[in-house]
């Protein structure tokens, strides 16, 4: 038998869910670099996409293998949501775009402030990355700070699964070296080691290709002392990836 049940939460968003199905969904890791949820049980996943900045933003959605999301970039106003719908089996990410007019100042996929139509980030951009019902019939997810940071963010589970955050905004204390600036003197993103710099040491690339050999540097402990449960280099996994084993609905809240 389907049931259909709803909540409301914080921010005065409907929560629902048909159950009676099961999300088939599958994330492949990808390397560096007042509105209504609706869950059709093994038929399609729903993110809720929530804006608490101060300003518009312009999210976006990458798929890595699977099928195109209900949309892959749009306008979102402050203090508003919109709800993107992702039909199993899907891998990619979710990041969101800044100072869009004919192109974004960070997070610019070659199509301002559209669609992003299979075209990824200009780094450096806060990441979000999903498996759902990977290995295990488990969901995994987390945020990277490997490509750099540009907004703080957080996710959050529908089920009674872990909460991951990057609170912080790591721009107002970039490191010179890392910072990308606007036209008035003000960080508006923060590159990480390896988009700054490219070594192999930075990127964890060549014969720095193994967690053993490959270790935090000053660059990604710094990262890492801003936002801990977030990735802040290419081996980041014990403490940076979580899981959930119940397939739920999930919420992206930007300046959370």
């Amino acid at each position: 038998m389907t049931h259909f049940h709803y909540s409301i939460d914080r921010y005065g968003d409907h929560i629902g869910r048909i159950s009676g199905g099961s999300i088939r969904d599958v994330l492949g890791h990808l390397p560096p670099g007042g509105s209504a949820i609706l869950l059709l049980g093994g038929e399609s996943a729903t993110f809720i996409i929530r804006n608490n900045c101060p300003y518009t933003i312009w999210p976006a959605a990458l798929t890595g293998a699977g099928s195109q999301p209900s949309t892959t970039g749009f306008e979102l106003q402050s203090q508003a949501s919109h709800n993107i719908d992702i039909p199993p089996p899907w891998s990619g990410r979710i990041w969101a775009r800044t100072f869009c007019t004919n192109v974004c100042l960070t997070g610019e996929c070659g199509k301002g402030g559209g669609p992003c139509a299979g075209a990824g980030g200009n780094l450096p951009v806060t990441l979000v990355e999903f498996t759902l019902n990977g290995d295990g019939g488990k969901d995994f997810y987390d945020i990277s700070n490997v490509d750099g940071f540009n907004l703080p963010v957080n996710i959050v589970p529908e089920a009674s699964c872990p909460t991951t955050s990057c609170g912080v905004d790591i721009n107002a204390e970039c490191p010179a070296e890392l910072a990308v600036w606007n036209q008035n003197g003000h960080a508006i993103g923060c590159k990480s080691a390896c988009t700054a710099f490219n070594t192999p040491q930075d990127c964890c690339t060549g014969e720095y290709n193994s967690p053993t050999i490959c270790q935090h540097s000053k660059y990604s402990n710094f990262f890492e002392q801003k936002c801990p449960q977030a990735y802040s280099y290419a081996y980041d996994d014990k403490t940076s990836t979580f899981t959930c084993s119940t397939g739920p609905n999930y919420k992206v809240t930007f300046c959370p």
